[in-house]
């Protein structure tokens, strides 16, 4: 696949944004007819999928959560796998675990590793904080290094490979919030809210009726890795660039005071967020603002681009204090401010 996966001239980068925006316009007209709705979700999991990242999903329950990863699975004819966490699973259960095996023939026993549900394309971790943070991390290395590890040996996972978790905010009882170093390795945090009256009205129609809706297989896994390849070359201005630094550096209350940041900016900063976006928020704001002009059929990601995806890149990533617990300010209004107060720089003529 190596001599087809990255478009070389023009003609082919022209016919893969074009390929990338009929897929786009297609994979939503064909997830409507089982999801009402969720148009902001699924634009983002479409984003996430086609730049390699995972997604957490954080919703109350009902909203179609796992129905809209499943039913998206079955669109991109990718191998789905459901992982229901609960308290009592261990990570052999996720990862895969040897066992003794007798050879018929030579009656000698040896070792066989078993696969875990991790080893496929999509893998929908349902309600991952009700399980302790030994078996969370075991989704660790497989959400960064594509790989597992057992017993001393490293299997490798076959791409594309996705890890779309979801979460219940309200339940908080008996729950195991996600680490930092987890949540980091999850591009987005999207959040699944009600569904409008219209819709919610349209969905009491739909799940109370015998009819069931058909969904069909529209893009191959090898055709999934060639757009992503394609996202990855595709072009960015340098002052997109200096953007999105300007917003991650700006949500760090350890950085050194600069001229241009915004001193009321800084202040807000200062005064209610306790530890502010690492490294990877960069990583991700451009690749999901390259997606994001690629899915909408444009030939460049611009500042626009980047705002759009800023707060579930940037939400989960942005730590606050006491003081903003107090005055009910939330991450969420942090990249509200951030966005208010950081001028978006223009390109060079």
């Amino acid at each position: 696949m190596s001599q087809t996966l990255t478009p070389r001239t023009p003609e082919q980068d022209r016919e893969a944004l074009q390929r990338l925006r009929d897929a786009h316009a297609t994979l939503r007209t064909e997830l409507s007819k089982v999801i009402v709705g969720q148009s902001d979700v699924v634009d983002q999991l479409l984003m996430a999928i086609f730049s390699r990242g995972h997604c957490l999903l954080v919703g109350v329950p009902g909203v179609a959560k796992t129905l809209l990863v499943s039913t998206l699975a079955r669109i991109l004819s990718l191998e789905f796998k459901r992982i229901q966490f609960t308290p009592d699973l261990m990570p052999a259960d996720i990862t895969g675990t040897e066992i003794i095996q007798e050879d018929p023939i030579t009656r000698q026993r040896a070792f066989r590793f078993i696969p875990g549900p991790i080893f496929a394309n999509v893998i929908l971790a349902d309600e991952i904080n009700r399980t302790p943070p030994k078996t969370q991390a075991a989704l660790l290395e497989a959400m960064q290094e594509h790989r597992v590890t057992a017993a001393g040996n490293t299997y490798p996972l076959h791409p594309p490979f996705f890890v779309l978790a979801t979460q219940n905010p309200i339940e908080q009882e008996g729950t195991y919030p996600l680490p930092e170093a987890q949540l980091d390795r999850f591009m987005f945090m999207v959040q699944v809210d009600y569904p409008s009256l219209e819709e919610e009205l349209e969905i009491m129609r739909r799940t109370t009726s015998s009819l069931k809706a058909e969904v069909g297989a529209l893009m191959s896994a090898e055709e999934i890795m060639w757009l992503q390849e394609f996202i990855r070359d595709f072009p960015v201005p340098p002052h997109v660039f200096d953007y999105v630094l300007s917003l991650v550096r700006a949500t760090r209350t350890t950085e050194k005071p600069d001229d241009k940041l915004n001193p009321q900016l800084r202040q807000f900063v200062k005064d209610y967020v306790t530890w502010g976006a690492g490294p990877r928020a960069g990583q991700y704001l451009i690749l999901g603002a390259k997606a994001r002009a690629a899915l909408q059929g444009r030939n460049f990601a611009d500042c626009s681009d980047v705002a759009a995806i800023a707060t579930p890149v940037l939400r989960h990533r942005i730590i606050t204090n006491y003081r903003a617990e107090a005055a009910g300010i939330t991450p969420d209004d942090v990249v509200n401010r951030l966005l208010e107060l950081t001028p978006k720089p223009t390109a060079p003529r």
